[in-house]
């Protein structure tokens, strides 16, 4: 028998340290090749990383949350054979204090006894005393107070959309860890498991360390409202005229030609970029410790998603060289790229200016935050249907709230106003974004 040190690999070129955000294994877990030992974050970019061999681990170098070096000690394991650690080499050193060792060592599981593939840990099986506390797990009896469930963001996300308490489910994975064929089967049993009264008391505290993406849009936003000195304008749009050519558009067929549904935002976009000839002024990025606002001719805007992982920013780039439909098709990739994980970190940066919308939870007004070093954010708010005056009687019309910050070191409130004016003009009268 061996030992096997594995180390962060290179995950990202550039990249010289990434944040460790989940662990998949523990110690004294048997593990076999490729399969996943813990997932990292470099920028807004989630990585896996994946055992290189088969064996037992002894040696977990980094607590969730922690920065790691590239090239640095993260695993040690046994294994069959020499493995990679010299005879008479000093083994890393525990980041904390390592459980005593069992009295005697765990057999590796012969071939034939060795879990799915699907699965990422193989555990020794559970001695006959654990049994009966597995056996009530498996039924659905709640955790023991206190007991934290363990599941990845994916996990937690379907569970709070279904309305499940994760301390209700029993996880089949390693340490308990949740998986969604747990859930499943929680599904399938009923809501008998659940608390018997809604209106129990619940005096628990549960402690979530800020750590991956939460961690960088906290320090993004702290960075942003402690530096830029924000103005937000409020201006209501009628949105009507647009409303009805953009179901008229999205109606025509043309032969051999495959176009995207467009939506608000393609046209909110043509009409910024025309805003932004006009004042280029609001199309750029402050260096406030050098003192230089680098005005930039392209415009490349950022589209805040939300994911089920946080807010990332997606960028639509040179949205002044693409029409309606190219701004929709491209908001579309970055929008799938983004919810899955797979935009790179080049999809995720260079904006000079952002949209951010909530869709049909936008509510009446917001005060968004500027995506620092960007001068200029444009939100939108919910669409509703309001009676307006038009001289002569009130009149249902389609209206809608644009609340756009600014910068106010670079962008005065009066070229704010002229700015979101400007916007308006064009959305209230669509035709004029075709006109060049």
């Amino acid at each position: 028998m061996g030992e096997h040190i594995i180390k962060l690999p290179d995950v990202g070129e550039g990249v010289a340290e990434a944040e460790l955000v989940e662990w998949h294994v523990k110690v004294g877990d048997l593990v076999r090749e490729d399969s996943v030992l813990a997932a990292v974050m470099t920028d807004k970019a989630t990585v896996e990383i994946p055992s290189p061999v088969d064996g037992e681990i002894l040696w977990l170098g980094a607590e969730i949350g922690d920065t790691v070096a590239i090239g640095s000690p993260i695993v040690r394991l046994k294994v069959a054979g020499e493995g990679n650690v010299k005879e008479g080499a000093v083994a890393p050193a525990a980041k904390a204090e390592a459980p005593a060792p069992p009295a005697e060592p765990k057999p590796m599981a012969a071939p034939a006894a060795k879990a799915k593939p699907a699965e990422p840990a193989v555990k020794a099986s559970p001695s006959p005393a654990a049994a009966p506390k597995s056996a009530e797990r498996l039924s659905g009896a709640p955790r023991p107070e206190g007991e934290k469930p363990l599941a990845s963001p994916a996990i937690r996300l379907r569970a709070k959309e279904a309305g499940i308490d994760l301390r209700q489910v029993s996880g089949t994975g390693p340490a308990g860890r949740i998986s969604h064929e747990d859930l499943e089967a929680f599904l399938a049993r009923g809501p008998q498991f659940a608390k018997s009264s809604a209106l129990a008391r619940n005096d628990s505290v549960e402690d979530i360390k800020v750590i991956g993406l939460r961690r960088k849009i906290a320090e993004k936003m702290s960075l942003a409202k402690s530096r830029i000195p924000h103005i937000t304008y409020v201006e209501e749009i009628d949105v009507t005229a647009l409303e009805e050519l953009r179901a008229a558009l999205n109606k025509e067929k043309r032969k051999g030609v495959e176009r995207p549904k467009l939506t608000l935002l393609p046209f909110l976009m043509r009409a910024m970029v025309k805003a932004i000839a006009d004042q280029p002024n609001i199309n750029a990025l402050f260096d406030d410790e050098a003192g230089i606002v680098h005005q930039h001719g392209g415009v490349h805007i950022g589209i805040a998603a939300q994911t089920p992982s946080g807010l990332v920013v997606p960028v639509v780039k040179h949205a002044e060289a693409r029409d309606l439909w190219d701004c929709a098709a491209e908001l579309n990739r970055l929008a799938e790229a983004a919810k899955s994980g797979t935009a790179s970190r080049d999809e995720l940066s260079g904006s000079t200016i952002t949209i951010t919308s909530l869709g049909a939870m936008g509510g009446v007004a917001t005060t968004p935050v500027i995506n620092h070093p960007e001068v200029a954010i444009v939100g939108v708010n919910k669409m509703m249907v309001r009676p307006v005056w038009d001289g002569t009687q009130f009149i249902p019309r389609k209206m809608m709230n644009l609340s756009s910050s600014f910068d106010h070191r670079v962008v005065d409130g009066w070229d704010a106003a002229v700015f979101v004016q400007r916007i308006k003009a064009l959305l209230e009268t669509p035709a004029l974004i075709f006109v060049d």
